[in-house]
């Protein structure tokens, strides 16, 4: 659907974006996560053009747009809505001639055939009650649910979310996503979203890439970037949506001294391996106890990923076992604390 090749934008020097390769399947949901100034927003702006990149070949549909007439990229830019963060509204207009105005000058529909469909847009979106207010009378999720009927009057196949919930309160961001979620579905879009949020990419994306001065430095599927995070950067970012490594640390303070036989571990588990008893396999088998100190499951992609941190009791030559036994179950052991070299 979507292919950027070497892409490459050069501001006097500065490289925004640097030799950046990505592929975006039809459909998919797809997350570019960084910092501010990683060159995410820059990135993204290469797709629709609104960047034109130094160098590199931005592909939709197998077909080279930098390789366009203006009068044919104008016409490509129809079938690419975008939404940002804040929201770009025009405030002298209603909240439905604000849907209108992408298609206003579209000689195919009539008059009365845009305004019936940016009142299904309303519709979709959920504020078709907000019709005749204006701009400055909505909430900030209003204004947003408004911004993304305006993007799908077109009937886009590609919608860009630049950093399209950083301005909303939590509860606002879910529904947002939620909603964005529901059209990448019913719709068929392809999404791709900018976000330094990885709750964000957590709750809508299938796939996500994250990115720091200007480079991509790990890409993946969401669940394997959550459940296997490679790089530094993208294990800082896992840790903002997860709290693991707070959890880790008060545990420590908590827990005091271990005793001879004792171990503090993570175990991380990811699908099937969720559902397994494993604590009453552990004690039937080896005759380790397991003390469960913090741990939490949740969903990514519909998969359930999780961690446990439990303290380990039992005989040493026993404690040697598990390690094997839990990697056969997919159970990854992170030694946290007590004696190395047991496992």
């Amino acid at each position: 659907m979507i292919e950027l090749k070497n892409i490459t934008v050069d501001f006097d020097g500065l490289k925004a974006v640097d030799d950046v390769s990505l592929t975006i399947e039809e459909q998919d949901a797809y997350g570019i996560v960084g910092f501010s100034g990683a060159g995410k927003s820059t990135l993204v702006r290469t797709i629709n053009l609104l960047q034109r990149p130094t160098s590199g070949e931005v592909l939709i549909n197998g077909e080279n747009i930098l390789d366009l007439s203006k009068r044919d990229l104008r016409e490509k830019r129809k079938k690419i809505g975008m939404i940002f963060q804040h929201f770009n509204l025009l405030n002298n207009l209603t909240v439905l001639d604000n849907v209108i105005f992408p298609i206003k000058r579209d000689r195919s529909l009539s008059k009365e055939e845009k305004r019936e469909k940016a009142l299904d847009l309303l519709e979709t979106v959920g504020i078709r009650d907000k019709a005749d207010s204006y701009p400055s009378e909505l909430s900030g999720g209003q204004q947003q649910r408004c911004a993304i009927a305006r993007s799908l009057a077109s009937d886009p196949e590609i919608l860009l979310c630049d950093e399209a919930t950083s301005a909303l309160d939590p509860k606002t961001t879910k529904q947002i996503l939620r909603l964005i979620k529901e059209l990448n579905k019913k719709l068929r879009l392809t999404v791709v979203i900018i976000t330094h949020q990885m709750e964000v990419v957590k709750d809508l994306c299938n796939k996500c890439a994250v990115m720091q001065d200007g480079k991509v430095v790990e890409a993946g599927s969401t669940l394997e970037i959550f459940s296997h995070p490679k790089d530094p950067l993208t294990k800082e970012f896992v840790e903002t949506s997860t709290n693991v490594s707070e959890t880790i640390e008060e545990v420590k303070q908590n827990i005091g001294i271990l005793k001879e036989n004792e171990l503090l571990v993570k175990l991380n588990y990811v699908g099937e391996s969720t559902t397994e008893p494993l604590i009453n396999d552990l004690y039937q088998k080896f005759g380790i106890k397991t003390n469960v100190l913090g741990g939490n499951i949740e969903f990514i992609t519909g998969v359930p990923v999780g961690n446990l941190i439990v303290s380990l009791s039992g005989d040493r030559k026993n404690l040697g076992k598990i390690g094997d036994y839990l990697e056969e179950r997919n159970i990854s052991v992170e030694l946290l604390g007590g004696k190395d070299g047991i496992f």
